[in-house]
C-alpha cells in the first residue's frame, strides 16, 4: 500500500492541482468578485513562469517528497506518532491540523523577520488577486518551507497519507482562497468558519499594513481567530482597497526576471511585524 501512495502521488498531486486551477480559472472568469485591471496575459505567464522554476528547484535540490519523509519515518520508527499507538483515523486527522498550524505559524515567522518579509513580499507584490497568486512564491522561500515542512513531519512521524491529504489540500485551498470569484456574502459568513474563503484571505493582500498583517491561515480559519490575527473585512471594502505593497508598484514589476529579484532591492519597509507603525 506504502508502495503504492509513494508511486501515485506525483499523478495525485497533478490532478488535484489542474483539477482545481480548471475549476477556480474558470469560475473566476465567468464570476469574478473583482474587475481586474491588468489582463492575464501579462500576469500569468509571469506567475506560472515561478511555478515551473520552484517545481525543478525542488525536484533538483530534494531527494525525496514530504510524502516520502513520512515512509522514511514509518519504517526506521522516529517521530511522535510512530511511538504512541493511536488509532490511524486520529493519527491521520491530528497529523493535518498540525501541519496547518504549522503552516500558520511559519506564514506569520515570514511577516515578522525583515530577511523573511523580502522573500515573501513577492508573493504580496502581485497587482491583482486571481487564482495565478496563490502559486506565486519567492523559490528562496519554497525551499525553507520544504525544509520547516519536513521538520515537522519527521517530529510527528506524520502518517504518510495524512502528510498527502494535508499537501493537497494546502495546495487546493491556496487557489480557492487566492481566486476572484464571487461567493454570496452570506454564504461567506458560514463558509469562513469552516475554511478561509477568498474574502477573508484577499484583506491580507491589502496595501494597509496592519490589514496584511491578519488573517494568515490558509486552509483552517481558526487559527486566526484563535491567535487574535483575524480581520474580518478590510477598511475600504473589497471594490476600493488596494492589492499590492508600497514598493514595486510599477506593472514591470509582475516580469519573472524583476520578481525574482525582488528580495535583493529596497528596503524591507514597514511590513514586518516589528516595525509596524502605528496608522491613525
Amino acid at each position: 500500500m506504502h508502495d503504492i501512495l509513494f508511486a501515485y502521488e506525483p499523478y495525485i498531486r497533478l490532478a488535484a492541482f489542474s483539477g482545481v486551477f480548471a475549476v477556480m480559472a474558470l469560475w473566476e472568469f465567468v464570476v469574478p468578485r473583482l474587475k481586474p485591471a491588468i489582463g492575464r496575459g501579462w500576469r500569468w505567464p509571469n506567475n506560472l513562469g515561478v511555478v515551473v522554476v520552484d517545481t525543478l528547484l525542488v525536484r533538483i535540490l530534494f531527494p525525496t517528497t514530504a510524502v516520502g519523509l513520512a515512509l522514511l519515518a514509518e519504517a526506521h520508527g522516529f517521530g511522535l506518532f510512530n511511538v504512541i499507538p493511536l488509532p490511524a483515523s486520529i493519527g491521520v486527522l491530528a497529523s493535518v491540523v498540525i501541519l496547518d498550524l504549522a503552516i500558520y505559524l511559519q506564514h506569520v515567522l515570514f511577516h515578522a523577520v525583515p530577511a523573511l518579509w523580502r522573500l515573501h513580499r513577492m508573493h504580496h507584490a502581485d497587482l491583482e488577486f486571481d487564482v495565478t497568486t496563490g502559486l506565486r512564491f519567492h523559490p528562496i522561500e519554497i525551499l525553507l518551507s520544504m525544509v520547516i515542512k519536513f521538520t515537522v513531519v519527521a517530529a510527528l512521524g506524520a502518517p504518510a497519507a495524512a502528510v498527502l491529504i494535508f499537501e493537497v489540500l494546502l495546495n487546493a485551498t491556496s487557489m480557492f482562497n487566492h481566486s476572484n470569484v464571487r461567493i454570496p456574502l452570506g454564504f461567506d459568513r458560514i463558509l469562513r468558519w469552516l475554511v478561509v474563503t477568498p474574502d477573508m484571505h484577499r484583506v491580507h493582500h491589502s496595501i494597509v499594513p496592519r490589514e496584511t498583517n491578519s488573517n494568515f491561515g490558509f486552509s483552517l480559519p481558526w487559527w486566526d481567530r484563535l491567535f487574535g490575527t483575524y480581520r474580518a473585512q478590510p477598511t475600504a471594502g473589497h471594490e476600493a482597497m488596494t492589492i499590492g505593497i508600497e514598493q514595486f508598484r510599477d506593472p514591470r514589476e509582475l516580469g519573472l526576471d524583476r520578481m525574482l529579484l525582488q528580495p535583493f532591492r529596497g528596503e524591507a519597509g514597514r511590513y514586518p511585524l516589528g516595525r509596524r507603525e502605528v496608522e491613525k
